[in-house]
């Protein structure tokens, strides 16, 4: 952690950057760290290639989020909440000529990609690393930080009910409500209102849901004719595979969600995000490993290119070797 701190009072330009398909950790990390490093007198250009989840706009400063960078030559990059370096998307290929690249994780499955590595895999969020590290660095935790630190750990423990959950994510909240954060606000925005267009989306999801011969598998589906249809985006989807995941019995849940691909309908390869999912007693991370993605043991994900009946056809077939873990 030191090296790290060193290596930010030696840096005038930072990237700061998170993974595509972003999820409440990674965009509460990406806003609490790209703040308090501004307070060290840094430039600072927070990244994210894909939109924001509507349930998240409400975080300060989301607005500064950029998808796309180019131009300004950084003195380092910080990648957070990334198995691999990878998942920042198509921009991966501008952030490795970037002399330091800092690693910043708590996924079972980071490659310890770039040059300086904080990987804490018993930490319940990487929201929980930033804090120690803002902690570390010495800096104040105002309402903004606060709110989004407490906004990751919230998001990634699932409102503390995950496996994950310990005992930092309680005091660390608690902390941060000490400093002015509000739990109500912040669950009303995350999971109390939704709009009518992510209603219909979920509508036509639900209808998509498909379930494996013996019941321990379930794929939902969103294709780009249901966002047209619905008039929604991907940012839209966050949260949706619960509901698949909840079905009696079904220990694995899979949602695939097709890229937008431009206007062409054809039976070629097209290209794919799939969200992984489980109570814990499946190690969907290892599922996603073979299909080059990762992530954690209850939630993991990866990108493919195919038709969708091919993922589908693949996905299933790995119904009837589902383990649970002893």
């Amino acid at each position: 952690m030191n090296s790290i701190i060193q290596q930010f009072n030696n840096s005038n330009k930072i990237l700061v950057a998170t993974h595509a398909h972003p999820d409440g950790d990674a965009i509460g990390s990406l806003i609490a760290l790209g703040l308090s490093l501004e307070a060290l007198n840094k430039k600072i250009t927070l990244y994210c290639e894909s939109p924001i989840p509507a349930v998240y706009r409400f975080l300060p400063e989301v607005h500064r989020v950029v998808k796309k960078i180019g131009g300004l030559n950084y003195d380092m990059a910080v990648i957070l909440d990334c198995g691999d370096l990878s998942r920042v998307g198509e921009a991966v290929s501008f952030v490795k000529q970037i002399p330091v690249i800092v690693n910043i994780d708590h996924h079972i499955t980071n490659t310890r990609f770039g040059h300086l590595q904080l990987i804490d895999t018993s930490a319940c969020a990487t929201a929980e690393i930033v804090y120690r590290l803002i902690k570390q660095m010495g800096l104040p935790f105002n309402k903004p930080v606060a709110t989004s630190i407490y906004t990751g750990i919230l998001a990634d423990t699932g409102s503390f009910r995950f496996s994950n959950t310990n005992k930092a994510a309680f005091a660390i909240c608690q902390e941060m409500m000490e400093i002015g954060v509000d739990p109500h606000n912040i669950a009303r925005h995350v999971y109390g209102t939704y709009s009518l267009s992510r209603i219909k989306l979920l509508n036509l999801a639900l209808d998509s849901i498909e379930l494996s011969k013996n019941g321990k598998l379930s794929i939902m589906t969103l294709t780009k004719e249901m966002f047209d249809e619905t008039h929604t985006q991907p940012e839209d989807v966050d949260g949706l595979i619960n509901y698949a995941k909840r079905i009696e019995d079904v220990e694995v849940a899979a949602l695939i969600q097709e890229h937008h691909n431009g206007k062409e309908k054809s039976r070629t390869p097209n290209r794919f995000h799939v969200s992984l999912r489980s109570d814990g007693a499946v190690d969907v991370a290892a599922i996603a490993s073979l299909f080059g993605g990762g992530g954690h043991s209850s939630a993991a994900g990866f990108s493919i290119e195919s038709t969708l009946s091919n993922i589908k056809s693949r996905i299933f077939s790995l119904a009837d070797k589902i383990q649970l873990k002893t």
